[in-house]
């Protein structure tokens, strides 16, 4: 489930006024064409489904979050556990310091379909529609929402809402097909920041298992 919930991120709604659905769908196309990398801290609230009349177990972590795009991206948790996911434009690495243990995949093949592809890869709204069906949802928590559905039912992707407190990136709320939400929520959000190459650069720790898929 661990690795279920990163590769989600390795890695955007309704029935309102008119004018609301324009914001939400105004602040995504202003953010793709308008940020090309950003910094940002994350806190990450993993909800399971609830299972035998049981409340589903929530996790919650920490971590920072850099994205240069379009196809770079890492994110670096480091609560309560420490684990990084790194694309560096060909291929997606996660690494698990607990385990030592370092998965590697080819991005093209990794992405698809998923929040990252929404955050880091798309440079315009018309990219992103060949993989998402995009709508507008209510304002919520003084925030403009859109949904992103995956076109491809095949993935492990129900839907993402992203949500923009004008044209800056806030929060992210991701269901995946086995019922478990993730709700990420960022701080301290820088814009445009120079990013250095080596950002998005991984090499594997010595004595680290490394897997293909």
């Amino acid at each position: 489930m661990k690795k279920t919930r990163l590769w989600l991120l390795a890695g955007l709604f309704c029935t309102v006024a008119g004018s609301a659905w324009a914001d939400g769908l105004e602040s995504l196309e202003a953010f793709v064409k308008t940020v090309k990398s950003g910094r940002a801290e994350f806190t990450q609230t993993v909800t399971a489904p609830p299972r035998e009349g049981q409340p589903g177990r929530v996790k919650t972590s920490t971590g920072t979050f850099e994205f240069h795009r379009p196809g770079k991206f890492k994110f670096d948790y480091r609560k309560p556990f420490a684990q990084s996911i790194v694309a560096d434009g060909k291929t997606l690495w996660l690494y698990d310091a607990d385990l030592n243990q370092v998965t590697q995949r080819t991005q093209a093949q990794a992405l698809g379909s998923t929040p990252a592809a929404l955050i880091a890869s798309a440079t315009d709204l018309r990219a992103l529609q060949a993989d998402f069906a995009l709508e507008a949802a209510p304002e919520r928590d003084g925030l403009q929402w859109v949904k992103a559905t995956p076109k491809n039912k095949d993935g492990q992707l129900q839907n993402v809402l992203v949500g923009f407190q004008g044209d800056a990136l806030a929060a992210l709320e991701i269901l995946d097909s086995f019922g478990q939400r993730s709700v990420l929520k960022f701080s301290k959000v820088e814009v445009n920041p120079a990013l250095p190459a080596s950002t998005f650069e991984f090499k594997a720790p010595a004595g680290a298992d490394v897997l293909k898929q």
